[in-house]
């Protein structure tokens, strides 16, 4: 089951070539990833608040296959490719009219609010299998 986002590219997402600047892809899967989390019901406040438990991202993998444009609409799609007691890597794409022009694994990670790793919630691990 994976999840869409839509984004659509702003004069500020774009470089002096008139194309989406390369970091902006960052941006736009990141924003996915906080909508996706959100709508499976995880407070990440609260994960916070409570138990001193925050994600943050351990890597990141990338392609840059063809360029986005100002007013483009795009659709970011993520997908969970594994999860463990303590990571879970997820496969987030960026698609034009279907076709994919930008390509990501990301491994995310929980850390305590001091920065020390933390075993993901077990909760959380139910949610994503």
């Amino acid at each position: 089951m994976s999840h869409v986002f839509a984004v659509r590219v702003y004069y500020e997402d774009t470089d002096m070539g008139g194309i989406v600047y390369h970091a902006n892809y960052l941006k736009f899967i990141e924003r996915a990833r906080s909508d996706w989390v959100a709508e499976m019901g995880i407070d990440q406040r609260a994960m916070k608040d409570d138990g001193g438990l925050v994600f943050a991202v351990r890597r990141v993998e990338c392609d840059y296959l063809l360029a986005a444009r100002f007013d483009d609409r795009l659709e970011v799609r993520t997908e969970v490719a594994s999860v463990t007691g303590a990571r879970l890597v997820l496969r987030q794409q960026v698609e034009r009219a279907g076709e994919v022009i930008f390509a990501a694994v990301v491994t995310i990670v929980c850390v305590t609010d001091t920065g020390h790793p933390a075993r993901l919630p077990a909760n959380i691990r139910l949610l994503l299998h």
